[in-house]
């Protein structure tokens, strides 16, 4: 079996640097990183890329041929990609031998949850690559200052769970750079347990452009409590103990903690539900430091 994570998020929200970082991790932590970028627009890449999806297609050579503006060219792109299939697969299969992968995305909401082409992607690839995925959706912590954003936060991480049909980690990025944007309304436990979103109302009745739609918005909150499945984990990139915490989770999730155990049934459950620091604490590399400083280097 092969491991790995789809980094997925509106732009802004981090995801190119998310990799980076947590392929510095888990490379001191010592796994075998490929990072493929899957971005045909994302042409200044801050990380060494294992794949890149420019090889096959550029987000300004479709626009300029076709005709298309960022948007319908990304979509486009996609489409090719899943025609194309084979050449991914062709590239990732000696990858998938001894490395865990990083899939880094384009920040078009789009495709991950109303477009089937990433989706029939990831579907093709987990088949013939035997890949176990988790998706990790990145969502700005600035949103959490604002009710109104919060709440169509809270309906696209929904709304990808329920369309990418993956084990699903929902992340307020950036979180050490929350207090910029002002006192939150309620404590941070509110944002990320997504617990009574009544308690919201209140601060949407008191925006003008907001209170129009008081009616819709209480719906669509009811929606997100009735779905019981969105809730949200913390991170900031720069702290060790921040992303080895979001690492144990990704790694319950898509089985990584089961790779190589011949256990019984009752036994996995045990192991998914201890602490599991086996591999995050003991490396002093990480212990001291794990994000390359970059000006020492120059």
């Amino acid at each position: 079996m092969v491991f790995g994570q789809i980094v997925i998020g509106p732009p802004g929200s981090g995801k190119t640097t998310y990799c980076n970082g947590m392929s510095q991790f888990l490379s001191l932590i010592g796994r075998k990183v490929a990072v493929v970028n899957l971005d045909p627009a994302n042409d200044a890449l801050p990380y060494e890329c294992a794949v890149n999806i420019e090889e096959l297609i550029k987000l300004e050579v479709v626009m300029s041929e076709s005709s298309l503006g960022p948007n319908g060219g990304l979509l486009h792109c996609m489409e090719y990609l899943e025609k194309n299939i084979d050449w991914l697969e062709a590239k990732l299969e000696p990858l998938s031998k001894d490395h865990y992968f990083l899939f880094d995305f384009p920040g078009q909401v789009e495709l991950f949850f109303n477009h089937d082409s990433t989706k029939k992607v990831l579907t093709k690839l987990t088949k013939s690559l035997n890949l176990r995925l988790t998706a990790v959706q990145l969502i700005d912590s600035v949103l959490c200052s604002d009710p109104g954003n919060y709440v169509s936060a809270l309906l696209l991480s929904l709304s990808t769970m329920l369309h990418m049909e993956l084990p699903h980690i929902n992340v307020l990025s950036k979180i050490d750079l929350i207090g910029n944007y002002g006192k939150l309304a309620f404590g941070l436990d509110f944002y990320t347990d997504v617990q009574d979103l009544s308690y919201l109302q209140q601060y949407l009745n008191q925006d003008p452009r907001s209170a129009k739609y008081r009616k819709l918005t209480s719906e669509l909150c009811s929606v997100v409590e009735d779905y019981g499945l969105v809730s949200f984990t913390t991170l900031d990139i720069q702290d060790k103990e921040s992303v080895g915490d979001l690492v144990k989770l990704i790694d319950k999730s898509n089985g990584y903690i089961f790779a190589g155990i011949d256990a019984s049934v009752v036994e996995y459950s045990k192991i998914s539900v201890r602490q599991t620091d086996w591999e995050y604490n003991r490396v002093a590399a990480v212990q001291e430091k794990y994000m390359e400083d970059e000006d020492i280097e120059d």
